[in-house]
This record gives structure tokens, sequence and C-alpha cells, in this order.
């Protein structure tokens, strides 16, 4: 389990779409707002979860058409995401957005989060804890998941908060935008690798 642990920390904790946008939220509405977010963001990649685990996700990506679709809105969304953050200036911008998103905009975004397909696949497929007990199984990597993912996100949406009060040399910010972009179009990239 101890493997299973670290697995999930070192996917989670990682660089995505959700992660950096809750900080983005944080950063510019404050740590309140970014909780409707980030609850919308945890009902999503539960959802995205039990679609992986039901079988479901397995089906409806079997459609090259549907597969094609997700692939080029998630793309989309992570480009447009890497060009707000690297030209953002002078200023710290995780993720910046005219209105605070809520509940219903996290969710939409982990419904086309590539990495939370990818994640919550390889998490129920490998690591297998009980040999003859599937369900039992299933229960206990959600609830592992979901402790490590509670306590990793709020840790994002703190370092966003955080960044709001901060006030860093505009050389160094610049740095962090493009270090943040970098990484998101390296899950550009992966996405990108995974679909072919």
């Amino acid at each position: 389990m101890l493997n299973f642990a670290a697995a999930i920390f070192l996917l989670l904790i990682t660089p995505g779409p959700g992660v950096l946008s809750l900080a983005g939220v944080g950063a510019a509405f404050g740590f309140r707002s970014g909780l409707r977010y980030m609850t919308g963001l945890f009902l999503g990649t539960n959802m995205v979860a039990l679609a992986v685990v039901s079988g479901l996700a397995a089906v409806v990506l079997a459609s090259p058409v549907i597969r094609l679709i997700l692939l080029a809105l998630s793309t989309g969304y992570l480009l447009y995401l890497a060009a707000r953050i690297a030209l953002a200036g002078s200023n710290i911008a995780f993720s910046p957005a005219a209105r605070q998103p809520g509940i219903r905009d996290g969710l939409l975004l982990q419904a086309v989060n590539p990495k939370a397909y990818v994640v919550n696949t390889t998490l129920f497929a490998g690591f297998a804890l009980f040999e003859d007990a599937y369900l039992a199984e299933v229960v206990v990597k959600f609830v592992i998941i979901n402790v490590i993912w509670i306590s990793i996100h709020f840790l994002w949406l703190w370092a966003g908060a955080s960044v709001k009060r901060m006030e860093l040399a505009p050389r160094t910010q610049r740095i962090i935008n493009v270090g943040m972009a970098a990484a998101m179009l390296g899950v550009v990239a992966l996405a990108g690798l995974s679909a072919l």
C-alpha cells in the first residue's frame, strides 16, 4: 500500500490543469473562492474515477471520434492556459480569470482533463491491493486517493492564495510564469503522445 500511496502522491503533485488552475483561482480570488472551485475539481475527478472503474470511460473512449473531440478540447484548453501563463508579463499568473470559477467550472475541467483519466486508469488498473476482493480494493483505493488528493490540492490552493500576498521581483515572476507554461506544454505533449 505504501507503493500505491507514493504513486498517488507523485501523480497528483505534478502540475496539471487541475492544480494549476486551482492555484490560479487562489491567486486571483483568494482561498474561499478557491474552495468552491476545488469542490468542483474533487467531484469531477471522482466522476472520472467512477467512469474508469465502471468501464464507461473505456467504452466511450473506444470511439475514435469521441476520443478526437475530447483530445481537441483538452489540448485547446491546455494550450490556452499555457499561453495565458507565459504571456502574463511580470505578474504571477497560475491561471487568472475574469470571474470567480465555481463548482461547475471544476467539474467541466475534469471532464476534459486528460491527466485525470490517465491518473485514475493508472491507479485503478495497477497496484493490486487485494487479490480476490475487487470491490474492497476499489473502495480502499478511493479512500486513499481522496485523502491524498485533498491534501495536495489544499497545498496548491494555499500556494496560489499565498502568491497573491507576495511582492516578487518582476524577473522572478516572469521566470515562474515561463516555468509554469513549460509545465503545461509538457502536459499537452504527453496528452498528444498518449493519443498516438
